[in-house]
């Protein structure tokens, strides 16, 4: 088994535990960027924890302060349990991007917004809001770098955590016969572009991908 995130002690136990050999490793890293909450901004959107963390690291989110944004929108329980432990207001939270944008469009599309979000952002989004004449700006929070590796072997499985892992291992890797295990639906669209042998996690965490690789390899033993 091969992970594209360097795992903690108690996820790496979940593999070893379950006999699951695992390596691990960083596909990709993440560097904040110099940025400041536009002047007027006032409803937010995070598809990312990583937009969040750039914002706290700037001290642009203080928990002992009224929230900057008036409403916020995000993508992903762990984003909006972010926001939440720091005192933000989650106004709407989906599952993806598309979900995001469409409920927007029926909901609040005459607002303006500010989107925090990464050098390497998905189009779905922005596309979508752009193509509905909502005012969208984005703000580059923080940068994405590929970390590709070559590897010499074959692994039955390998658990992929954003489309810029899949797109990182992918660079010198051939999928083969390995099953990708995706976090969710938009790793797995990326991860289609090199296999159609894709799980996707009933949750989007690392546990819930761990979970469902055991699953399936044990039950293909």
């Amino acid at each position: 088994m091969l992970s594209t995130k360097k795992l903690s002690v108690s996820q790496m136990n979940l593999l070893l535990n379950a006999g699951i050999s695992v390596i691990d490793y960083n596909a990709i890293s993440i560097e904040f960027l110099d940025f400041a909450i536009p002047e007027g901004a006032k409803n937010a959107i995070f598809t990312s924890q990583n937009s969040v963390r750039a914002m706290l690291a700037k001290n642009l989110l203080d928990k002992a302060k009224d929230s900057p944004f008036q409403s916020i929108f995000c993508v992903g329980e762990k984003t909006k349990r972010l926001l939440e432990e720091h005192n933000q207001k989650v106004s709407f939270f989906a599952q993806n991007g598309s979900e995001l944008a469409n409920f927007i469009v029926n909901n609040d599309k005459n607002k303006l917004f500010h989107y925090f979000c990464g050098t390497r952002r998905r189009d779905e989004l922005p596309e979508i809001l752009k193509n509905e004449n909502i005012e969208l700006f984005e703000v580059k929070s923080y940068k994405t770098e590929l970390n590709p590796i070559k590897f010499d072997q074959l692994f039955n499985g390998i658990l992929f955590f954003s489309p810029s892992g899949v797109e990182s291992f992918c660079l010198h890797n051939s999928m083969g016969n390995s099953m990708a295990f995706c976090i969710g639906e938009t790793t797995a669209s990326e991860a289609k572009k090199h296999t159609h042998n894709i799980k996707i996690a009933n949750a989007a965490t690392v546990e819930s991908v761990i979970a469902k690789a055991v699953k399936i390899l044990k039950e293909n033993d």
